[in-house]
Order: structure tokens, then C-alpha cells, then sequence
């Protein structure tokens, strides 16, 4: 049996690309569940350097999803990144797109089985 592909063009221009680079995608994923992380926790679970993430999270700030805020505990400096309301509605937006060429709704995504005597 062969596969023949959809006349429709894949709609890959409805994913957010400043989420969907690995490194914002990662950061995104773990704010927005968690409403807020410290840098340190994020470096943990991300295993970035400081320089790296401070420059993802700069780009995820100046699309305004997410904002960056240091303060002091015990003397000690705190720098926490908190997920905006624009952050998570553009998340869940991303998620969804990716549903939807995962499943061939994006038009022209998926492949199509032939019919028999087909090709």
C-alpha cells in the first residue's frame, strides 16, 4: 500500500515561535503548571546555564509570558520568573496547534492512507 500526501499546505505559521524554540518550550512547560519557579529551580530542571537562561527568559519577557523579579530571602538574592495571563493563554494555544497537526487538523499535516488499486 502507498501513501499519498494532502493537497492542503501544513499551517505551521499558527505555532508560536517564541515558545516553540527547546529551550522557552522547556521553561513554559514547567511555569505554567507551576505559576512560578525561582531561576535556581529552573536551571535544576532544565539543567541551562545562567547566561542561557537569562537570555530565553528575556524572550519570553518581551513577548510578555512571563515576568522576572528578584528580591531578597535571608540576605540572599531571589530571582523567581512568574507565567503572565498572556503566557498561559499563549500555551495553551501552542499545545492546541500541536494537537491539531499531530491529529491532521492543520490542514494538509497528516498522510493519507491509499485505497486499494490505488498508486
Amino acid at each position: 500500500m502507498t501513501t499519498t500526501s494532502t493537497s492542503t499546505p501544513l499551517k505551521i505559521d499558527r505555532i508560536d515561535p517564541v515558545i516553540h524554540e527547546r529551550a522557552r518550550l522547556g521553561i513554559m512547560s514547567l511555569l505554567v503548571p507551576a505559576g512560578a519557579m525561582t531561576l535556581m529551580e529552573l536551571k535544576r530542571h532544565l539543567g541551562m546555564t545562567d547566561g542561557n537562561l537569562s537570555v530565553h527568559l528575556r524572550a519570553l519577557e518581551q513577548a510578555g509570558y512571563v515576568e522576572v523579579s528578584k528580591s531578597f530571602l535571608d540576605r540572599k538574592p531571589r530571582t523567581e520568573a512568574v507565567v503572565t495571563r498572556r503566557g498561559r493563554a499563549a500555551f495553551r494555544a501552542y499545545v492546541e496547534e500541536l494537537g491539531k497537526i499531530v491529529k491532521g487538523e492543520a490542514g494538509g499535516g497528516g498522510r493519507r492512507r491509499a485505497k486499494a488499486g490505488e498508486g
